[in-house]
């Protein structure tokens, strides 16, 4: 039998019965949206489901691999800047001994240039001024070698620093070869399933309006192990476990409207339905395996 289709025109809202599909509003175009069952819904919401715990196993095969290979890299990022850090100190450092060293040759000069003129004095007042003068160039000279010592010490500081990091750069940068040969041959194990079950989950979550879709979404990312659809088990929601009223599992078996878990929000479905969507997206799966 054909699907009926429904249009709807700008500035319209249309609300329908659980057996119809909830058409929205719209402001511009015109919508048309299929007729599909609650039956059909669920089916295709439980087949989402099954094809997103597979991408998340997938996903899980691959573990922690791509935030430690991210991890590496800025690590190494910070060692490479680090590295350069210490060599621009020790540029530094070096222009800062030559600049002493400099200091050092011009108080020599003033100290010889004072001596002489102390030979030409004409009173003890000259004599005592220049002998003071070549005292303080004396310790501007002894300031200065200090200074160059000192920065001879923090170069050779930073030298041994510049080693150190050197070698943990090189460990660093193996690793992160490891950890990406380890991820690419994963990537390239679960690529082509990976990227079978997105085409899959397209094709069920067309049946699904984007309201159903975007509720699915959030209770997924509230649960703790991702399951927002879940058959009974046991007379009991299998996400939960908590025991459901007969009445409800009726309900839930006769497809009449989408029903959750009181206890957890759970979306739920029947055994049938699970039953009947696994057998059809395993047979899914191997066929677009095989092409």
């Amino acid at each position: 039998m054909a699907k009926k289709k429904e249009t709807v025109t700008p500035e319209e809202k249309v609300e329908k019965s659980v057996d119809n599909t909830v058409v929205y509003t719209t402001h511009e175009n015109t919508v048309v949206v299929p007729d599909v069952t609650i039956e059909k819904k669920l089916e295709s919401l439980y087949g989402v489901q099954l094809i997103d715990s597979k991408i998340d196993n997938i996903r899980i095969v691959r573990g922690e691999l791509p935030l430690e290979v991210q991890d590496l890299e800025d690590a190494i990022i910070g060692m490479e800047t680090r590295i350069g850090n210490y060599k621009m100190d020790i540029i530094a450092q070096k222009s800062a001994m030559e600049e002493q060293q400099n200091n050092i040759k011009e108080a020599e000069i003033l100290m010889k240039k004072y001596d002489d003129q102390r030979m030409n004095v004409r009173n003890n007042r000259e004599y005592d001024s220049l002998t003071k003068e070549i005292e303080y160039q004396s310790l501007d000279i002894q300031l200065s070698n200090k200074k160059i010592a000192d920065a001879e010490k923090e170069v050779e500081k930073l030298t041994q620093n510049i080693e150190i990091v050197t070698k943990n750069l090189a460990k660093e940068r193996e690793d992160l070869a490891i950890k990406k040969s380890e991820l690419e041959n994963i990537v390239i194990e679960t690529e082509n399933e990976e990227k079978i079950l997105l085409q899959l989950l397209e094709e069920h979550k067309q049946f699904i309006e984007e309201r159903l879709l975007a509720a699915y979404t959030k209770i997924r990312k509230t649960v703790r192990n991702g399951l927002a659809v879940v058959s009974i088990e046991r007379d009991a929601c299998a996400g939960c476990f908590n025991k459901i009223p007969p009445q409800r599992q009726l309900d839930i078996k006769i497809h009449k409207k989408i029903i959750v878990c009181e206890s957890c929000g759970r979306i739920l479905v029947d055994n049938d339905i699970a039953s009947e969507v696994q057998n059809k997206i395993d047979e899914e799966l191997t066929k677009k395996e095989a092409e």
